[in-house]
């Protein structure tokens, strides 16, 4: 149930018309734009997580001091690509 507003958006008609066109069916403008600020808003959540994640792992290196190289980095960063790709190739 929804129990709030968004502020309206105002657009230059062309604007408004290029969207419309673009509508799948049985979509309207409220429930695009509903969807798109809701990924915008999971997007930023997933950005500052990532964000604080690694300012946690810096302050965790710097109390420890321990460090990787770029190498290990570099390493494990493979490994992991080379996992997405297999995994993508099924």
């Amino acid at each position: 149930m929804k129990n709030a507003t968004l502020p309206s958006l105002r657009v230059e008609k062309k604007f408004r018309d290029q969207l419309e066109d673009l509508l799948q069916p049985g979509e309207s403008v409220s429930s695009f734009m509903e969807r798109a600020v809701r990924e915008s808003v999971s997007r930023r959540a997933e950005d500052a997580a990532f964000y604080a994640r690694g300012i946690a792992a810096g302050e965790k290196a710097k109390k420890t001091g321990r460090y990787r190289t770029l190498d290990q980095v570099m390493a494990t960063l493979r490994k992991v690509t080379d996992a997405a790709q297999k995994k993508a190739k099924r």
